[in-house]
């Protein structure tokens, strides 16, 4: 039998405390390493910034993607070198995003746009997202506004026109030379400057004028492309009507071939007003044979440039004339012209429209109470110069080179006819 060890008494105090515990092992060498505690300490931060990292991708991607606060489509203006926390103030107070400003810097570095965000006014989209409104602004698709210039104005006229629309920027050095400018209907972001808003207009009315010419009816007496624009001017501002443009061209190309002055009263009013375009008046007699370089009832062929700016379409309607032998052409009475070969034909026109004038006056004026014996008004011989036909002249062949011809634009007085 083993020997068992003596059992001591013990009080019973002495059981009621606790025995001895023994010492802790000591902590080995290898745990005590300095690179050890290092590692575990980068181990821990790379742990820590793991989560950190996960939580901020998932914040960042519900940011990034949740649909914005916009309740319908915006345009929105992003001025000129504004840097990304005054575009992210912009957007805020635009209502285009809900976001903490550095919210919306945080996205622009997530999506390594920091040096690609473009200044302009953009169209951000109903409940665009954050990523979204951040790839308008870098694609720099800038919204681009429609400009409409109308056939026929002076190049005073457009650039007045320029000057009061507030999309542009800058002022016009200097009017460009008449018969330069293409009207037709641009696009342009706001912001341009309207020196370049006129270089576009020259250079497409460059592009165009080429290609008319080049494709033009070789047999007109027109020798150069600037004839064309200035003849095309005239045949712009005797005509709105897209059926009658090249008819008209033609009865000035037939005037040119035969000799013969042209007649047309808007170079008449371009000689008395220039480049403000329109007189406010009708033409009184004593203007017709007043001298004017542009003058065609006192000077002999084309006038020396044009008289407004002509669209496309009288520009080729003046490169490409109607085959027609027609010398004359008066108002109708219903927004168009009749055209004749001969001076007596033109003469019947003419007492034609007098009659239906004078007939829609009296449809239209109420007899007074007491009639009082008609009077000539003062100046009025001076001021309706279209009230009388001249006598036919003696050769048909060769109408006399003064009179007037219709100019289509004046629908509040008689119209001008070629005598």
């Amino acid at each position: 039998m083993s020997e068992r060890p003596p059992i001591s008494p013990r009080s019973p105090r002495a059981a009621l405390e606790p025995e001895q515990v023994p010492p802790p092992p000591k902590r080995s060498d290898r745990a005590r390493n300095p690179f050890v505690i290092v590692g575990n300490a980068i181990f821990t931060i790379l742990i820590i910034l793991m989560i950190g990292a996960g939580a901020t991708y998932y914040y960042g991607k519900q940011a990034l993607e949740s649909p914005g606060p916009l309740q319908e489509d915006k345009i929105v203006n992003i001025p000129a070198r504004a840097g990304k926390r005054d575009i992210a103030d912009v957007l805020s107070r635009e209502g285009v995003i809900n976001v903490n400003p550095w919210v919306f810097i945080g996205g622009v570095f997530a999506l390594k746009a920091s040096s690609d965000l473009k200044p302009g006014e953009y169209s951000f989209q109903k409940n665009a997202s954050l990523r979204d409104v951040i790839a308008t602004i870098v694609d720099g698709k800038v919204v681009q506004h429609a400009i409409t210039i109308p056939e026929g104005l002076t190049s005073e006229q457009i650039v007045t026109r320029l000057s009061d629309n507030d999309i542009f920027t800058g002022s016009v050095r200097e009017i460009p030379r008449e018969g330069t400018l293409l009207p037709e209907t641009y696009k342009f972001p706001r912001g341009t400057t309207r020196d370049q808003v006129i270089q576009r207009l020259q250079q497409a009315q460059k592009r165009v004028l080429a290609e008319i010419w080049e494709r033009r009816n070789t047999d007109t007496p027109l020798k150069s492309p600037d004839q064309l624009v200035t003849l095309a001017s005239i045949v712009e501002k005797e005509t709105g009507r897209a059926d009658e443009r090249s008819r008209v061209a033609a009865v000035f190309v037939n005037r040119l071939r035969q000799r013969m002055k042209l007649q047309s009263d808007p170079t008449i009013i371009y000689g008395l007003v220039g480049g403000k375009g329109t007189l406010g008046r009708p033409i009184k007699r004593s203007e017709i044979t007043q001298p004017s370089p542009y003058n065609t009832y006192v000077i002999d062929g084309l006038p020396p440039g044009p008289i407004a700016n002509p669209g496309r379409a009288s520009l080729e309607a003046t490169a490409n004339p109607a085959r027609t032998r027609d010398l004359f052409f008066v108002a109708d009475g219903t927004g168009g012209h009749a055209f004749t070969e001969t001076y007596d034909q033109h003469a019947k026109n003419v007492a034609k429209l007098r009659a239906s004038e004078k007939q829609i006056q009296n449809d239209t004026v109420e007899p007074a109470d007491d009639p009082a014996p008609a009077a000539a008004a003062p100046g009025a011989a001076d001021t309706n110069p279209t009230a009388t036909t001249p006598p036919k002249p003696t050769n048909q062949k060769k109408p006399p080179r003064s009179g007037r011809q219709g100019a289509a634009q004046q629908t509040t007085s008689p119209p001008i006819v070629q005598r």
